[in-house]
């Protein structure tokens, strides 16, 4: 199980067709002592569990990098406009980069679908009771999707503000996407996942006249939570508000 937040890994995650991967893997499970308490054991797994997958991540992180790949962990609860983004984006810069997908999700392939009827090549991820991504299965789907050399690797990972911020995948940026209508106080509902990201994009701008989300509040938490944190607002389904969006893109 996960041992962050007890989801089941009992199920593996599913894509096919599996290449061969880059990592060497070491499967063997380490056992409690007879004296370990519950409390001792389950902080020895989660330690175990998290310094396996750092291990996958700065393998991937190094893979990334050698290979010229611009990947990006894209985070935020269910509905908050990742796969929308993700759309607006290819469409806006499909002609000047190759830009591949890996789609995480419990089950379906739906977003992998609307990804790729914008003709960029996704993959998708299901990952049954788990969730979140991990480094270990991000670093077999990019072998399987054959990302190429110099492109943009968007991970959109499981719609949840818990996990993923403590599973690094490799990536160059953690981008977390809050929409209006989810609240402003969500950075100090959900510290860890803010304090992780170096981006936060304030998305659905467009409905802020209905909802009482007040964005100089919600700014102003995220930078109590991580002073470094970058912040752009725009609105998914509005292509002149990508711009700061894109512009961020080509910057880094």
């Amino acid at each position: 199980m996960c041992g962050i937040c007890g989801c089941g890994s009992s199920s593996k995650s599913k894509f096919s067709p599996l290449k061969p991967h880059h990592h060497s893997h070491d499967d063997a499970h380490s056992h409690s002592h007879a004296h370990e308490t519950h409390g001792e054991r389950l902080i020895r797994v989660e330690q175990d569990i998290l310094a396996k997958n750092d291990s996958y991540a700065d393998e991937n992180r190094a893979y990334f990098q050698q290979h010229g790949i611009f990947a990006l962990n894209f985070v935020s609860s269910p509905g908050a406009g990742k796969t929308t983004l993700l759309v607006a984006t290819i469409n806006a810069l499909k002609n000047t980069r190759p830009i591949f997908v890996i789609e995480g999700d419990q089950q379906t392939d739906l977003d992998a679908d609307r990804i790729r009827a914008t003709g960029a090549a996704a993959l998708q991820i299901n990952t049954g009771k788990a969730c979140h991504l991990d480094a270990h299965d991000i670093g077999h789907a990019v072998q399987t999707l054959q990302v190429a050399d110099n492109s943009v690797l968007a991970i959109e990972n499981v719609g949840n503000l818990v996990c993923p911020s403590s599973f690094d995948l490799g990536e160059a940026h953690k981008v977390v996407v809050l929409s209006v209508t989810e609240g402003d106080d969500k950075p100090l509902k959900y510290p860890d996942m803010f304090h992780a990201a170096d981006l936060m994009i304030i998305n659905k701008i467009d409905l802020l006249p209905y909802t009482n989300f007040d964005v100089a509040r919600c700014i102003e938490f995220a930078k109590r939570i991580n002073p470094d944190i970058e912040v752009l607002q725009l609105s998914a389904t509005q292509e002149q508000s990508l711009g700061a969006w894109l512009e961020w893109l080509n910057q880094h």
